[in-house]
């Protein structure tokens, strides 16, 4: 460590070193929390505890603007607030200098300083708090409504341990525990003042009140406690930061004293070990009974915590509670929150005493929903004699809104039972669910799909009774990802390129990227935006060497597939084409084949075992390929363990190929294919989610377009699809399956891949081997076309060139037109 390093004093003449933005003021700021956060001097502290101090000075930078915003949410006006069981924000150190303009100044001062500002980005732990998709575009959509200057909140959950880290072993998906708040976090504020009782389970009692009005009393069996853990959220270049707001859940009372001193001394914390499990981690594995009922009670102590929380900030600011959907629009982020709905009519009927038709009224005028899934699979819903146990006061005012609607739905179609079963929020077949879409859907003044194809659907499928009720009700708004953080901070070769092409507007406006396609055939710009595209390949295969020890050429073509592993993502298709080049070259050693690095990466669910056998396919098939010396330089095949936004921001800047290639009419929306396309990755894929819109904004020359459309699989299913027919149709699938039947890739054992065998081959309900010719002709025009590698450039170009639709600065703009009229509020530093 540098020598002038030591702790001194701040002088009167610099600038505040908890809000000034010189590199001399950062230097210092960091050299203070070092000493008084911390308790450390320079000579002493490790890697993490610099970059703790680092991360406090940034923080410090942000409060002033936080305070600003804050105080304005108890203003007139309204503010979005966004409930998502997930929050995948990614590490925040580097999106917050990002945002705040102060990347270089921190570089600098750290340097003077000793210590290297990407060794302390790299250092910071991946927050816990989400997994899927869900998650990312929660981020991102947080992202832009600080960057549009939307006041906003975003409720989720403070997950101890969030989703599990995922080892290797053997070829095998292992999940450990994340712990990821160990080494401190310190992005988040303990707000032990702003804290809920949460009731579960019990029984209701009736009753008449002093003005003879019927009420309902709800007695718990026992109640938790959430307390707000807050975490800022910067704007790109402006003041306002808003509010993330995570529940912790505890013991309302965590130590039973009475029972410590009779001795049983593991039952008096009982109640805290119970309580706390609520939050312990993501999504847990809902398979057995106890799993679903975990699931329930933490989606519903986080709605609860939340609504508790805006009714006290709108009767802060002395409104009638009978205003409440003027203060706040809030958005449900799937099923995983619509318990919101029943849970706002209880707190305004049983707790602010408000009449049936007035609260009904304003829950609907509060809520909108975004559904994410049609899939049946997907779409929850709950048992009647658990949801009862957990919420029997929720499962009385469904079935009142139920009946309610119902008795209306009569009225105009006394004749139509099979409607009235359909659009029943009860599901009266078999054991009797409720199903929360339909709450959802019913609770909600809009509705929306997140993609044109994906929009269409859910009109047509599950809510289509609802939608010809309806129809002003529901709207598109296709999803959109963050450039500030995947292209700005995960890319900054290719941003500086592009900023010094075309100037720094398209990180906050991300449609003026189109100026970019001028350049698409100038032989100095493709030559430079090669050399960028290469500079990150080469830093993706070294980071590759380090964690898994295989070396890869970044010469070759990077063909990468980063998706969480379920059958309909159909990774297995990728799997069968490799080995299919695998054979070739082994049967004919002198082929021409244009080398390919081929990696996968994304998790699956721990009770998933079909998908795991894929990751273990995957690892297998990697283990002959690489270690066979016949196909050495031509094939590589890497599974990159714990894929999560950190990992991505290295994996999406470097890839050449984004596969893309879902079951058409499976995927809803899907985001990592915008960040590919976003980073100058060409994709092949299907018809399905937003691939249609990529591929509609690219143009059908620069996409490569394979496979059955959504009616195609709809009209082959319905006529009887019979896999085995492709497979004895077909010699090159044919021998790509018995190699793998035959025990080729699993050391002779003739059963480890077995059942994933006979699942494709006589059942195949993701289509698989009806598309394997056409990937496998269209993985042929991959090959050809990368061979020319101006063309190819170009074409990289012009796609990135052609992806501003897909900024969430977008899809935030449409929502705060069509569904919350919500409007920009300037916060103003200079005027406090």
């Amino acid at each position: 460590m540098r020598e002038d390093s030591k702790i001194t004093p701040a002088s009167s003449k610099h600038e505040n070193i908890r809000t000034g933005l010189s590199v001399e003021a950062i230097r210092q700021s960091v050299l203070d929390n070092l000493y008084f956060y911390l308790a450390k001097v320079p000579q002493i502290a490790t890697l993490n505890d610099w970059y703790m101090a680092l991360a406090y000075t940034v923080r410090d930078r942000m409060v002033q603007r936080w305070i600003k915003t804050l105080q304005n949410f108890t203003e007139d006006l309204t503010v979005v607030s966004y409930l998502s069981s997930e929050f995948l924000i990614g590490p925040q150190l580097g999106i917050n200098l990002i945002n705040l303009g102060i990347y270089n100044e921190v570089s600098h001062a750290v340097k003077g300083i000793g210590v290297n500002l990407e060794k302390l980005i790299e250092q910071e732990e991946e927050p816990g708090l989400g997994n899927s998709g869900l998650g990312r575009l929660a981020a991102c959509y947080m992202d832009s409504l600080a960057r549009l200057e939307i006041p906003a909140i975003g409720y989720g959950i403070r997950y101890e341990f969030g989703k599990f880290v995922q080892e290797i072993r053997n070829g095998w998906q292992v999940e450990m525990t994340n712990k990821w708040l160990t080494p401190g976090n310190p992005w988040e504020i303990s707000r032990s003042e702003i804290s809920y009782n949460v009731s579960l389970g019990g029984r209701t009692e009736s009753y008449y009140d002093e003005q003879d009005c019927f009420r309902v009393r709800w007695i718990p069996k026992f109640s938790i406690k959430g307390v707000a853990y807050d975490t800022p959220i910067s704007g790109y270049k402006v003041a306002t930061t808003n509010l993330l707001r995570l529940w912790k859940s505890e013991a309302v009372e965590s130590f039973d004293f009475e029972a410590f001193n009779t001795g049983d001394y593991f039952g008096a914390v009982n109640e805290k070990i119970a309580s706390e499990s609520i939050g312990k981690i993501l999504y847990p594995d809902d398979e057995p009974y106890i799993g679903k009922q975990l699931r329930l009670a933490q989606q519903y102590f986080f709605v609860s915590c939340s609504l508790q929380d805006m009714i006290r900030l709108h009767l802060l600011r002395w409104k009638s509670i009978h205003d409440f959907s003027n203060s706040f629009a809030v958005q449900m982020n799937d099923t995983n929150s619509t318990i919101a709905v029943a849970e706002l009519m209880r707190l305004l009927v049983d707790e602010h005493l408000v009449n049936w038709d007035k609260a009904w009224y304003i829950t609907q005028n509060t809520f909108s929903y975004t559904n994410h899934t049609i899939l049946p699979e997907a779409i929850e819903k709950w048992p009647l004699p658990m949801f009862t146990g957990i919420l029997p006061r929720h499962l009385e005012i469904i079935y009142e809104i139920n009946r309610r609607f119902l008795d209306e739905i009569w009225l105009k179609y006394p004749d139509n039972s099979d409607k009235i079963d359909r659009i029943s929020i009860i599901d009266e077949s078999d054991q009797k669910y409720v199903r929360m879409a339909h709450l959802a859907g019913l609770g909600s003044h809009a509705i929306n799909g997140v993609t044109e194809i994906h929009s269409q659907r859910v009109k047509n499928t599950i809510l289509s009774d609802l939608y010809e009720l309806y129809p002003e009700r529901f709207h598109n708004i296709t999803n959109g990802v963050t450039p500030r953080r995947w292209i700005t901070l995960s890319n900054q070769r290719l941003s500086e390129l592009i900023t010094n092409t075309i100037g720094d507007r398209w990180i906050s406006q991300m449609e003026e990227i189109k100026e970019l396609e001028t350049f698409a055939h100038d032989s100095d710009f493709i030559k430079k935006w090669k050399q960028v595209k290469h500079e990150n390949k080469r830093d993706l295969a070294r980071m590759i060497n380090g964690r898994t020890g295989i070396t890869v050429n970044p010469d070759t073509l990077f063909d990468i597939h980063l998706k969480h592993f379920r059958e309909y993502n159909r990774q297995h298709l990728g799997v069968l084409h490799i080995i299919a080049l695998y054979s070739r070259i082994k049967k004919n050693p002198q082929i021409d084949i244009t080398p390919r690095t081929f990696i996968f990466g994304g998790k699956s669910s721990p009770g998933n075992f079909t998908a795991k056998l894929i990751i273990k396919l995957i690892n297998s098939v990697a283990e002959v390929v690489n270690n066979d010396p016949g196909v050495a330089g031509r094939l590589k095949v890497v599974f990159f363990p714990d894929f999560n936004v950190k990992n991505g921001q290295k994996v999406y800047p470097s890839a050449d190929l984004s596969e893309q290639i879902s079951t058409a009419g499976r995927e809803a929306s899907g985001t990592g294919n915008m960040k590919f396309s976003m980073n100058g990755a060409l994709t092949i894929g299907t018809l399905d989610g937003s691939n249609i819109e990529i591929l509609e904004e690219v143009g059908t020359e620069n996409f490569f377009l394979f496979g059955l459309s959504a009616d195609d699989v709809l009209h082959i299913k319905s006529h009887g699809y019979n896999p085995m027919v492709y497979y004895k149709d077909n010699p090159d699938l044919k021998e790509v399956f018995d190699l793998i039947s035959s025990g080729y890739f699993s050391n002779k054992d003739t059963n480890l891949f077995k059942p994933l065998v006979d699942s494709l081959l006589c059942r195949d309900e993701h289509m698989v081997l009806a598309d394997y010719q056409s990937y496998i002709d269209c993985q042929e025009r991959v090959s050809n076309a990368f061979r020319d590698q101006e063309k190819w450039t170009t074409t990289s170009i012009v796609t990135v060139a052609r992806m501003g639709k897909f900024s969430s600065d977008r899809s935030i703009r449409e929502y705060c037109e069509k569904i919350w009229y919500a409007t920009p509020l300037k916060i103003d530093l200079d005027n406090t």
